[in-house]
């Protein structure tokens, strides 16, 4: 899914696990409902947040139709986690000793177009506009593994910590009530930096990854308030890091 592909800011926005929907040869993956509609099919409120972020920014956005238990576009095709055996405390019925050839097959329909997407959106709008900012959003669950999360936003990066730098000095001026931490509940070491690191990276492109813990976005009104927070110290780093290159360029 690509939305405002012409949109004007220099943010592109990501989310990688926008939807709990399966594609219809995998069935349910010996799933029943309550397990395909929970944190371990999607991310919860993500692909709301997001779109906000879209509308508020004006800001191309890409997002996965399918379930992350289908394929996880945030993991590298050699990942075993990509297409996973048990996510917490379910085993995947489906996904359960598939050989090489089928988890290819799944990367190839899933995976591949999709990284081929946010490729195309973000060489279109370098060739046009300049090198672009990507933003991932993601959301987790506030309990895992019985074990209660104390973070409510976390802010993630992995060599390059520029743009994550920027929001977490915005932030700190302005957090807004919530306890924001670097690189939790995951970082770099738990391999949930693959869209970045493919991406952004190689390019040398300002990137960030946004963790917002689930039950912070459960209703209409908290998803508009968390977009209106996040736009804020999105843009708050842009413009930092913009000042700071254009006393570079009058320096040199």
């Amino acid at each position: 899914m690509i939305r405002r592909p012409d949109a004007s800011a220099a943010v592109v926005l990501v989310c990688e696990h926008a939807s709990p929907r399966m594609p219809k040869a995998l069935g349910d993956l010996g799933l029943d409902a309550e397990a395909l509609s929970s944190h371990i099919a999607w991310d919860p409120g993500a692909l709301a947040v997001a779109d906000l972020l879209s509308d508020q920014l004006d800001a191309t956005l890409v997002a996965q139709a399918f379930s992350r238990l289908a394929y996880d576009c945030n993991r590298p095709p050699d990942s075993p986690f990509s297409v996973p055996a048990k996510s917490e405390i379910y085993d995947i019925p489906g996904n359960l000793r598939l050989g090489a050839d089928e988890r290819a097959e799944r990367a190839d329909a899933i995976y591949h177009p999709f990284r081929s997407a946010l490729a195309e959106v973000l060489g279109r709008r370098a060739a046009a506009d300049g090198p672009p900012v990507l933003v991932t959003i993601h959301t987790f669950t506030p309990v895992y593994f019985g074990k209660p999360r104390e973070v409510e936003i976390g802010i993630l990066h992995d060599s390059d910590r520029r743009f994550a730098d920027a929001m977490l000095d915005s932030m700190a001026g302005d957090a807004g009530g919530f306890r924001i931490e670097r690189n939790q509940p995951y970082g770099p070491a738990d391999g949930v930096t693959h869209t970045l690191l493919e991406h952004a990276l190689p390019a040398g492109l300002l990137n960030v990854m946004i963790e917002i813990r689930n039950d912070l976005v459960s209703t209409e009104a908290d998803q508009a308030a968390m977009a209106g927070y996040l736009a804020r110290h999105i843009a708050a780093a842009l413009s930092a890091l913009a000042d700071v290159a254009s006393h570079a360029e009058r320096g040199s």
